[in-house]
């Protein structure tokens, strides 16, 4: 490949088809390869003039940046950014975009799934078919859902979807977030002490930064509603999982319902793999074949959005503080 054809590097191969992606490019003309990293992190001479990086689950921070000159745009093949040094991006007149766009049905529905699940106590429930019991048998009794109050914290575009599916069905719904002040009519604006404490489910829907990192922790969770449901489809690391496991096992949480873990795959041995008042899936909020088609193909339209225009349309997550051509 001639070293003057522009060049968009794949960070990884990950569980997405890169065929969509690298064809949508060849259209217009830009040529795609799996960036090659040495021992050292340096990457092959052959792929530091790429003027794009379509970015997985493995950190692109100043150092690779740095060998990389002539890159405009970040695409990540997620919605959370957190692996990607933004700020130095950025600074180095980059363009990052991610899929927030993609699966936002998905997400909500997903989260709406799972405390449907942790309040209805479909674990409890199924547990006693599965040992040949039925009725009699349970030593559990669901809540009435138009009685409880659900807590949203984080209200884009996803916090603000589950709010719209789960109206119908809780009595009360209130949102905190951290990077607006106001919500819409079917959620109450509240502080996050006040979500915490008066909410019978607390569903979370933020981006994992400095800030938000550990934001659940023993004081937070002592100060929610015993028996209360926590509810996570965002980042792993947002919540103090030993804090979060000595709740549940104290019963001031009585269920939690993760889609997502700190550390990812989970050793076997995971304190809430097997918990009998933890219901987790592995990482498949996104899921759906709509949801993967977009992941699979935005990354690249974004990049061809910006090659051809000078500027993505869609999903900026940061935009350039230093000007720069778009190829």
């Amino acid at each position: 490949m001639s070293a003057t054809t522009p060049l968009v590097l794949f960070s990884e191969y990950t569980d997405l088809d890169p065929e969509p992606a690298t064809q949508l490019l060849k259209q217009h003309g830009i040529a795609t390869e799996l960036m090659r990293l040495d021992a050292h992190g340096a990457i092959d001479d052959s792929q530091t003039h790429a003027i794009g990086l379509i970015a997985g689950y493995s950190n692109v921070d100043a150092a690779l940046l740095r060998q990389l000159p002539q890159l405009g745009i970040i695409a990540a093949t997620s919605n959370g950014t957190d692996m990607i040094d933004v700020a130095f991006a950025t600074s180095q007149g980059i363009w990052v975009t991610n899929v927030g766009h993609a699966a936002t049905e998905e997400v909500a529905a997903h989260a709406l799934m799972l405390a449907l699940v942790a309040l209805r106590e479909y674990p409890a429930m199924a547990q006693t078919v599965k040992e040949g019991g039925w009725t009699d048998d349970l030593t559990v009794v669901p809540r009435r859902l138009s009685t409880l109050t659900l807590g949203v914290v984080g209200y884009g575009r996803i916090g603000a979807e589950f709010a719209r599916m789960a109206a119908p069905l809780f009595g009360r719904i209130i949102a905190f977030d951290p990077f607006r002040s106001s919500t819409d009519d079917i959620a109450e604006p509240a502080s996050l002490d006040v979500v915490l404490a008066e909410s019978d489910v607390v569903s979370l829907h933020l981006p994992l930064t400095p800030d938000t990192r550990g934001l659940i922790g023993a004081r937070e969770l002592s100060s929610m509603r015993r028996g209360a449901v926590l509810l996570n489809v965002s980042r792993g690391e947002l919540v103090d999982l030993e804090a979060c496991t000595k709740a549940l096992d104290s019963g001031e949480l009585s269920a939690v319902g993760f889609d997502v873990l700190d550390g990812e795959p989970p050793t076997a041995n995971h304190a809430l793999r097997n918990h009998a008042r933890a219901v987790v899936t592995p990482h498949t909020a996104f899921l759906s074949d709509a949801a993967l088609r977009h992941y699979e193909t935005d990354p690249a339209s974004y990049i061809v959005d910006w090659f051809v225009t000078g500027a993505p349309t869609a999903c900026v997550v940061g935009s350039p503080t230093t000007a720069t051509s778009s190829h």
